[in-house]
């Protein structure tokens, strides 16, 4: 490699370490935070599965409501619920919403996984709480927005919950300190590929 190379590379990474630093220097807050995984691409809930994962590693206690998924048992269903004392999940719905195709029903099981989530989110105990598909059940106004929101702004400074699912709120996304959008740019799905054990569920 040539010196100039070398030389020039060296510069552009001590400005970058530079601006690191700085912003760095800035954050000097902790708070619990509102992270929010939307969007029509895959990974929402692989994502907040990553995030509970790092926080076990770190010795906090995790709770997870999966406000759809119910009907296909998954694979983090079955590992995480004899996984540890350090997290619990709660697999409370029952699956696609045009599948069941009763509202009423809908509704019923969207408030029971909400009352299991009011419970985790104000149990002391709890440093992360997982709300898998919520965005889901508040787009089809199976909750009040209003009451989540309520719940969200009430809770303890220093816990931190992940909601998850397509078309969020834009109350959700306003109060929320992270917001990350998955977009679709290729999904095996639309090729005729069957949903794939350990992929899907």
């Amino acid at each position: 490699m040539p010196d100039d190379v070398n030389i020039a590379h060296k510069e552009k990474m001590v400005r970058r370490d530079e601006a690191f630093e700085r912003k760095m220097a800035r954050a000097t807050r902790e708070k619990g935070l509102l992270i929010v995984y939307t969007g029509a691409g895959k990974g929402k809930t692989t994502a907040a599965l990553g995030l509970a994962l790092r926080a076990l590693g770190q010795g906090m206690r995790v709770g997870i409501v999966q406000f759809i998924k119910g009907a296909i048992p998954t694979g983090e269903a079955a590992l995480l619920s004899k996984s540890s004392e350090r997290i619990e999940i709660h697999t409370l719905g029952e699956g696609f919403t045009w599948k069941t195709q009763d509202l009423e029903r809908d509704v019923a099981t969207a408030q029971r996984a909400w009352q299991k989530a009011v419970e985790l989110l104000r149990d002391p105990s709890f440093d992360m709480v997982v709300l898998d598909e919520l965005n889901i059940v508040l787009r089809y106004d199976y909750l009040p927005l209003a009451d989540v929101v309520a719940e969200l702004t009430r809770k303890r400074p220093m816990l931190h919950v992940v909601v998850t699912g397509r078309n969020a709120k834009p109350a959700l996304l306003e109060m929320a300190d992270l917001v990350t959008e998955m977009t679709m740019v290729k999904h095996p799905f639309r090729d005729g590929i069957k949903p794939q054990r350990g992929i899907e569920f």
